[in-house]
């Protein structure tokens, strides 16, 4: 049974996407702190950015994540967006890693969303490195 479409067109499923993205660079979130010079904590509304994922978007456009992949991942019509918005958010984790916006200690769990694992690699001393290793054999992070 076919589902109906939240966007009718590719382009349209893009405009959404960018408007996400948008969104998850400009979040507002509350930090606290101490401020000694007036001797109080503050609370204080920032910016921070968070990391595009298929999830994220789907709530944010309010539509289920299997309508999402029923509709659109497997429509022909719409698998270069859908490819496209995998792609971004791929680089957007590993940049967001890579930039330290993404705690190191959760980098291993971000990764592997795409295929990375985290192995040691033998290099023939008592050294153990630990390296990226993607599905298609390269090696990163040495």
């Amino acid at each position: 049974m076919a589902r109906h479409r939240r966007f009718n067109t590719p382009q349209a499923l893009e405009r959404a996407w960018e408007a996400y993205k948008k969104d998850c660079n400009a979040r507002k979130v509350k930090v606290h702190g101490f401020c000694t010079k007036e001797g109080r904590f503050v609370t204080e509304e920032v910016e921070k950015a968070v990391t595009y994922t298929i999830e994220g978007f789907c709530v944010w456009a309010k539509i289920p994540r299997s309508a999402f992949y029923e509709t659109y991942a497997e429509s022909e019509r719409f698998s270069d967006m859908v490819s496209h918005i995998r792609e971004e958010c791929e680089v957007d984790a590993r940049d967001k890693f890579e930039l330290g916006l993404i705690p190191t200690q959760l980098s291993g769990l971000w990764m592997s969303k795409y295929g990375y694992s985290l192995k040691p690699k033998d290099s023939g001393s008592s050294e153990v490195r630990v390296v990226f290793d993607a599905s298609d054999g390269v090696e990163y992070g040495e």
